[in-house]
């Protein structure tokens, strides 16, 4: 007898555990249902459609003025840097593959950069300790502004989708006029692109420049 109650109660240990393993399931499912299906679900959506320049600020127009604490505790005031060239270059979050490239980018040719007197600053929906951590993993030489309300986004006309900008650059001329727009990025190389653009005693261009687009 007593070895048939054993036998019965080993019988029923497999049951039990797929009866665990349901309920588990079944908690798993609701649990994701409810919290991460709309971020799964926006994850793997169809891509938000490119940027056109038709739909950014165009080449001519003055630069909408801002002001903000970057990474490393200085305030930017863009209407204060008229006289030098600005590159506003919008990115979609520290520490990812093509954002690293871009920045990295940026700090290879900074040498360059800086005898044209270009200003450099990145903008993108995280914090300054994010920024901080970025800039120093890095050794990104010019400033991380923060926009996480994307306001600085919404001046230039940059969607933000799923809580980050999409990848554009503007740059700024002298005048404090839009001098060039890309709609799309190439964050290798893209340093180069900018570099081509300024021309001594240049102040604004009439069009507006695309790169090809790479997953940010």
């Amino acid at each position: 007898m007593a070895m048939t109650r054993t036998r019965n109660s080993w019988n029923l240990r497999p049951a039990a555990a797929i009866a665990g393993i349901t309920l588990s399931a079944a908690f798993l499912a609701t649990l994701f249902s409810d919290r991460f299906a709309p971020m799964i679900r926006a994850a793997v959506a169809d891509p938000a459609p490119p940027v056109t320049a038709a739909a950014l600020l165009p080449v001519g127009s003055p630069a909408p003025n801002f002001t903000s604490v970057a990474h490393d505790g200085k305030t930017v005031e863009l209407s204060k840097l008229k006289g030098k060239w600005v590159v506003l270059y919008f990115y979609p979050k520290d520490d990812t593959t093509g954002c690293t490239k871009e920045a990295c980018d940026f700090r290879d040719n900074w040498g360059a950069l800086q005898k044209k007197g270009v200003a450099v600053y990145g903008v993108s929906t995280q914090d300054n300790t994010s920024h901080q951590a970025f800039a120093q993993k890095y050794n990104l030489p010019f400033p991380l502004l923060p926009d996480d309300k994307g306001e600085i986004a919404a001046k230039y006309k940059v969607p933000v989708v799923g809580g980050v900008a999409r990848r554009i650059t503007y740059l700024i001329g002298r005048d404090g006029k839009i001098a060039q727009v890309w709609p799309t990025v190439n964050p290798v190389g893209h340093a180069g692109q900018i570099l081509a653009q300024i021309q001594p005693g240049a102040t604004t261009t009439t069009t507006a420049a695309a790169a090809s687009a790479k997953t940010p």
